[in-house]
């Protein structure tokens, strides 16, 4: 990729935020509440979680997300290359052909442009190949940062979803806890130029529906977990799990489902440990217009995709 990215270290202030025990406990948009459950039973998600890997880890089993076709001679996934499965069962015809093209467009030397290269705000899933979170767990909502491009997420507990929802990039999202595990449910995720759900240009509709289970598991799923995502994508090894550290890891499983686009829901996780640093690194996306100005190369198989550029500073 000649995308140019630019590393800016801050540490987040946000201890009122973080020290507040995410209270409180919603249903699920067509079930009565559950009984109340005490604050100190809610799991605490505190801290950067890491998980340095790409994509989407396959499900253990079941129907799961599409995998690229194009491996190295390791038999991980292959980073420069992405080929989407187009033969997956979970995907439509039309939604294959999508798929298939965007794989021909990697196959020919160049990029289709995505939600990341473009720089552009992430829509669910799409989002969780974020390679680290932090949470900020409040009473009445929970915030979740994303380590690229300052992307974050505001779920709203104790809440459900309007009955008319107006479509937004993240979606509509309303949270409660099932004992040891935070749900999210997600809804109303706007459709649009170069957003896709996942990294080989699977498409979406206005239909998508998406769940997240988010619970903390011991030691040895957590690195049986790190294990099997290796295995499909091969680890990015500038982001670090501290090694010294034997407490619990984070697992997201999610399920998606899509009647426009998926003949089935399909399922996948997101497994993180704990991150070797504790002070909070965003990286903010900035092409390099330059590039594409004295090479003459095209890079992107769309050539009027291009990152955000502006004439001269905004301060």
């Amino acid at each position: 990729m000649d995308l140019r990215r630019q590393a800016v270290h801050f540490v987040v202030l946000l201890a009122t935020a973080v020290a507040a025990p995410a209270f409180g406990q919603t249903p699920p948009p067509t079930m009565a509440a559950p009984a109340a459950q005490s604050p100190k039973s809610i799991p605490d998600f505190s801290g950067i979680w890491v998980h340095p890997f790409l994509g989407f880890e396959n499900p253990e089993s079941g129907p799961g997300p599409v995998r690229n076709k194009s491996r190295l001679r390791s038999g991980v996934s292959n980073f420069d290359q992405l080929v989407g499965d187009h033969t997956n069962p979970i995907l439509k015809p039309h939604a294959a052909e999508i798929v298939k093209k965007m794989g021909e467009i990697s196959q020919s030397g160049l990029a289709f442009p995505d939600p990341d290269n473009q720089c552009m705000a992430q829509p669910v899933p799409y989002i969780f190949w974020n390679f680290e979170i932090t949470f900020l767990q409040q009473t009445d909502k929970i915030t979740m940062l994303y380590h690229h491009d300052h992307d974050y997420r505001q779920i709203r507990m104790n809440g459900r979803h309007p009955e008319k929802v107006t479509p937004s990039v993240h979606g509509d999202s309303i949270g409660w806890y099932e004992g040891d595990t935070l749900v999210i449910d997600t809804v109303g995720v706007r459709v649009g130029k170069h957003r896709t759900l996942d990294r080989f240009g699977t498409p979406y509709t206005e239909a998508l529906h998406v769940v997240e289970r988010y619970k903390l598991v011991d030691y040895a799923a957590t690195m049986e977990g790190l294990a099997r995502a290796g295995k499909e994508w091969g680890r990015v090894p500038s982001y670090a799990i501290d090694a010294n550290y034997k407490g619990k890891g984070l697992q997201l499983e999610f399920t998606v489902e899509d009647e426009g686009v998926f003949t089935m829901p399909w399922k996948s996780t997101i497994t993180y440990g704990r991150a070797a640093h504790t002070a909070w690194e965003e990286f903010v996306c900035a092409e390099n217009l330059g590039f594409y100005k004295t090479s003459g190369a095209q890079y992107y198989s769309d050539p009027n995709a291009r990152g955000p550029e502006a004439e001269k500073p905004d301060f």
